[in-house]
């Protein structure tokens, strides 16, 4: 495995002896700790009709248009520190082609581990009322579509506003705490997704919805690594990207690495920092149920030239001694996509799957997944900077 021009310089720089790497090289069985669902069919009050472009035949059991926005596809999560999470709604449906009634949007919720029982409070919708977007969108009054923006990551920096990873672009967007953007969308120099605006006759470079799966940001706050969910024409086959974004200059600083995956074929779902040098991803195959056999929490550390990866959690073989959720002493969290993740304590993880509405089917064939939202007690501590739960 390799690793990008002036990324072993970085790493060289962030090694101090107060940070030297406390963590183990193995990891036991972890376990389940908490059980929360939020049902499938749940959607937004009073909101506008969706799913126009999804036909009318059922899909697992469910008839689409559906007379509201589902609160549905959690694809990146914010730790509020006070029992609530912030979650980043997903494109819609699948597509930019099946997506355009689907209202971006980021939700809060309280998960109710004691009930069971996710709790959505509220939450608001995404915006470019300013015209920063300088191509065509979906909508006249400028809200935010699946068509517009694959949204797939976001964190929260120091001063209150989101940062959102696209694929679509791929693109790092930035919105305020109410959810308008507040300037043009940046580009990733030299890559380019077959959505991306200004392609121009280009070949893309990049597998369509590929872009920026996971995000996070640096302890400090004055940096991001979103990592791509595709590989770049001409790199080695299942190497994914992770650059570096300076948020003080709003410019990407030129340094990457390469995360390995386990099997080209596989796709990370969500990533979070752990200290100035380790980060946990996601990885999992694109099987659901029975068929499901990856889908991992792996600790990398950027002081390795090759970007060791260790198991931390493997989410298919969850240690589960009081039966929670009515499952037995073996828990799986076998869903397609699993696309959030966050740390809770030093041993503890928050990770929810995103359920695709009402395509996927992992948990039981046939019928919609729901919105699960997990806690994971890790066998050993990670040792985490404490500014990971600013």
């Amino acid at each position: 495995m390799t690793i990008a021009v002036g990324a072993a310089v970085l790493a060289l720089a962030m090694i101090t002896p107060a940070m030297a790497d406390p963590g183990h090289s193995e990891f036991g069985q972890a376990t389940l700790t908490g059980f929360a669902s939020l049902p499938a069919q749940t959607f937004v009050p009073n909101s506008e009709p969706s799913g126009s472009q999804l036909g009318t035949a059922p899909i697992n059991g469910v008839t689409p248009p559906f007379a509201g926005q589902p609160v549905q596809g959690f694809s990146g999560v914010v730790r509020r520190g006070d029992g609530t999470f912030d979650v980043l709604s997903d494109n819609g449906f699948g597509s930019k082609a099946n997506s355009a009634d689907y209202l971006l949007r980021v939700h809060r919720v309280r998960p109710d581990f004691r009930q069971g029982k996710v709790e959505v409070l509220g939450g608001f919708g995404l915006s470019d009322p300013d015209g920063l977007v300088t191509w065509p969108l979906i909508r006249a009054d400028r809200k935010l579509t699946g068509a517009d923006f694959d949204v797939e990551s976001i964190v929260r920096a120091f001063d209150g506003t989101y940062w959102i990873g696209d694929e679509f672009g791929p693109f790092l967007l930035h919105f305020s705490p109410t959810g308008k953007l507040l300037e043009a969308p940046v580009s990733l120099p030299g890559v380019k997704a077959p959505e991306n605006p200004f392609l121009n006759g280009e070949q893309p470079n990049l597998g369509g919805s590929k872009g920026f799966e996971g995000m996070a940001r640096s302890v400090d706050g004055r940096r991001l690594y979103p990592l791509l969910e595709g590989t770049v024409a001409g790199d080695p086959a299942g190497s994914l990207r992770m650059n570096e974004f300076d948020l003080r200059k709003h410019a990407y600083t030129g340094k990457r690495w390469i995360y390995k995956l386990d099997d080209p074929g596989n796709s990370i779902g969500d990533m979070t920092a752990i200290d100035r040098n380790r980060f946990l991803v996601i990885e999992r195959d694109n099987l659901q149920g029975d068929a499901a056999k990856t889908k991992r929490v792996y600790l990398i550390d950027t002081r390795d030239k090759d970007l060791r990866k260790t198991l931390v959690a493997d989410l298919l073989n969850l240690a589960n001694p009081r039966g929670l959720g009515g499952f037995g002493k073996t828990f799986r969290f076998p869903f397609q996509t699993i696309e959030d993740i966050a740390i809770l304590d030093d041993r503890t993880l928050a990770i929810l799957d995103d359920n695709n509405f009402p395509s996927s089917s992992g948990r039981t064939p046939g019928k919609p997944d729901d919105n699960e939202f997990i806690t994971v007690r890790l066998s050993h501590p990670l040792q985490a900077d404490p500014r990971v739960y600013k």
